[in-house]
């Protein structure tokens, strides 16, 4: 073969394999090759999570997620709860301890008994007068009943801030839950939005080698991709946070396993002026500082009757050696009151009587306050979810509905459909977020506005109490 005929040869090699390089004008690029359009945003090509943030990964949400039909509940989490947090356990000892101090402070006090020598060595004898005596206090104005009374009213307001922590465990058992339960379907719609960008990113590839996109889009796809891997990773995070959290209000560590239920709710919508009536009324830390208040009523008749003196009677037998004959002795003591006539005790309860009157006041001024910005929250995602569900989403649907039927007839490039399909996802998130917020509100509402179950259980004696008796009376 001659020069001449190979240049020509390879003249048209060169010619055949510049135009194979040339795009067809007006061709509809498929997305990616080898995938229908319904696997397009369902099985994308999976370039691999673990490219973002290598070695920072949490492994235990995948670990344990094998297992389906072993999940929790949220029954099962509240028993849980019931039985391991410590807070419910100290607010029962709470109760023990009063009715400790009731037990204690009606009890009688007990006979002095003494061995008495007189004079011993007088004349050579072994004492005028040795014996022995027997001296008993009689408790007089029903000191010890009002005593009694006193610390079992206290008890009484020891159970009403038992039931007031019960109320928080199990408000926090069941918020912390369904954060728990908001946040695995974020991150199944997370994944989503992860294939969405996948399958973006392989589409831009294609329309870049086919001239339809430039670098700045190809460029703008790979960012969307890494950054979309993080906010996966987040959602991950965000799962062990809560599910961590809810372990502790659970009171013991528990495998991680997935959480069963629905956010959304079939109660009607809760009327303010019903609600505020009820925590007015049943509160239980309302309950509380009634209680506490007749317990002051009580203790003020108990200062007031502790001038009254106790009668203190002895006597005992003895052997008189000086005139060789057994006699006895007879004592009866009481305290006049001339001096000390428990006033200023009398006045401190007749105080702590009025500031619990007021701490009454306070504490229903500060559950107002407290039901006015929770209802603000409920009832705000109340409005977001009514709207999400009956217009946003459906119309979303719809959009990317058209937009793929689009893309079937030839109508619309595929990128369109994958900004539809990631709209519809993050309105999807936000009606999640909507959804939690309203459980949220809605579980601190009916139950009395009262969290913070892992706070120490409050003792029967509000701060600023003025109790300033050293001994259970």
């Amino acid at each position: 073969m001659d020069a001449s005929i190979l240049s020509k040869l390879l003249g048209s090699l060169a010619i055949s394999i510049a135009l194979l390089a040339i795009p067809v004008q007006g061709q509809q690029l498929a997305p990616t090759a080898q995938q229908t359009i319904e696997k397009m945003l369902t099985e994308p090509q999976d370039i691999g999570l673990d490219t973002a943030a290598p070695g920072t990964r949490w492994n235990g949400l995948t670990t344990n997620q094998g297992n389906a039909t072993e999940v929790h509940t949220l029954n099962g989490m509240l028993e849980l709860a019931a039985r391991s947090n410590p807070t419910i356990l100290q607010a029962q000892y709470q109760i023990t301890g009063q009715l400790a101090k009731a037990q204690q402070a009606g009890l009688y006090p007990n006979p002095m008994i003494a061995y008495i020598a007189e004079n011993i060595g007088v004349e050579g004898t072994a004492g005028e007068w040795q014996g022995a005596e027997l001296e008993q206090r009689f408790v007089t104005a029903g000191k010890l009943q009002l005593s009694r009374d006193k610390y079992l009213q206290r008890a009484k307001v020891a159970e009403h801030l038992a039931v007031a922590q019960q109320f928080r465990v199990c408000n926090d058992v069941r918020i912390h839950y369904f954060k728990t339960l908001a946040a695995q379907q974020i991150l199944d719609l997370q994944k989503e939005l992860l294939k969405t960008a996948e399958d973006d990113l392989a589409t831009t590839r294609e329309m870049f080698n086919a001239g339809q996109a430039n670098q700045v889009d190809l460029h703008r796809a790979n960012s969307e991709l890494r950054r979309q891997q993080l906010s996966v990773l987040q959602a991950e995070n965000r799962i062990r946070r809560e599910f961590l959290q809810l372990s502790s209000l659970v009171g013991m560590e528990l495998a991680f396993l997935p959480l069963s239920g629905d956010l959304r709710t079939a109660s009607d919508l809760i009327d303010y002026d019903t609600v505020a009536q009820r925590v007015l009324s049943q509160s239980p830390e309302i309950l509380a500082a009634h209680s506490k208040l007749r317990e002051d009523q009580i203790t003020i008749n108990r200062e007031s009757v502790e001038w009254v003196p106790d009668v203190i009677v002895g006597g005992g037998v003895g052997r008189n050696f000086e005139a060789n004959d057994t006699t006895g002795a007879l004592s009866v003591r009481m305290e006049l009151p001339i001096y000390d006539r428990n006033q200023g005790t009398y006045r401190q309860a007749q105080a702590d009587y009025v500031r619990q009157q007021k701490e009454i006041l306070r504490t229903e001024m500060d559950l107002k306050m407290r039901l006015a910005m929770q209802y603000e929250t409920y009832l705000t995602a109340a409005q977001h979810v009514l709207t999400y569900e009956e217009m946003v989403l459906p119309q979303l649907k719809q959009a990317y509905a058209t937009s793929l039927q689009g893309y079937k007839e030839d109508r619309l490039a595929w990128p369109h459909v994958l900004h539809s399909y990631r709209d519809y996802t993050l309105r999807r998130i936000e009606y999640t977020e909507q959804l939690l917020a309203r459980r949220t509100s809605e579980v601190l509402i009916n139950g009395f506005l009262l969290h913070g179950g892992l706070n120490p259980a409050p003792g029967a004696t509000p701060p600023g109490h003025l109790d300033a008796t050293p001994n259970p009376r």
